[in-house]
């Protein structure tokens, strides 16, 4: 059995006004003890401005100088983190914060130490065939080069001990932070347990960034440090 004390629950945003108030309110009544990293990566679109109006003691926000990237933002939140284990939350409602007590059952029951939330696993949608099967074909390529049998790497819930993710000397600006955190995980020789999550899709007329373009960045991630460090 494993508890974790204190979880720090790490928020990348970019241009994400619509959705923040209602993402931070569903992750603030999570029954946990926890802190909030919020990473504003140079928000243009009245996202700062929101974030500014906070007042919590649980919530820490970083303010990036310049637009980087999500995996730029994650590393800073990362830094930043003080639990003892560490989970991502993208900023849209494509996640349900309440999935997170599934991850961390499966801790606390001693299955595994990182455990990924599958949305392949449970009750999913996606908006976009490209979007699908382009996860679908990185999560192949991970369990080929790897030898594991993941349903989804490129899952945004994956609970991780501050520890171990701070020890895995990330470099990921951009979307390419799965597969790298996917990969320096597994050649540490970590079991990676999967649990069914739900997952709502949005399309990218609603804001949803990860493009083809970066699937190119995805394949040679997960090549380069199947060989290199």
């Amino acid at each position: 059995m494993s508890n974790i004390n204190k979880l720090s629950i790490i928020i990348p945003v970019f241009n994400e006004e619509k959705t923040l108030s209602e993402i931070l309110e569903k992750v603030l009544s999570l029954n946990l003890n926890k802190e909030v990293v919020i990473i504003d990566d140079f928000s243009t679109d009245g996202t700062r401005e929101k974030i500014e109006k906070i007042s919590n003691k649980n919530i820490k926000i970083i303010y990036q100088k310049n637009n980087q990237g999500k995996g730029a933002a994650i590393r800073e939140g990362i830094k930043a983190a003080t639990g003892d284990y560490i989970v991502i939350q993208d900023a849209d409602l494509e996640y349900d914060p309440q999935e997170i007590h599934k991850l961390i059952l499966s801790v606390e029951k001693g299955e595994a130490e990182v455990v990924y939330g599958s949305r392949f696993a449970g009750r999913h949608k996606f908006h976009s065939l490209a979007h699908y099967w382009g996860n679908k074909f990185l999560t192949l390529l991970t369990n080929i080069l790897y030898g594991v049998g993941l349903t989804d790497m490129e899952t945004c819930y994956k609970l991780v001990p501050a520890k171990l993710m701070k020890s895995l000397k990330l470099r990921a600006n951009r979307f390419d932070f799965e597969p790298e955190i996917t990969a320096k995980i597994l050649k540490k020789g970590y079991k990676v347990k999967e649990v069914p999550i739900s997952y709502e899709g949005r399309s990218f007329q609603s804001g949803k960034k990860i493009s083809w373009k970066d699937a190119g960045a995805a394949i040679w991630t997960l090549v380069k440090y199947r060989f290199c460090d």
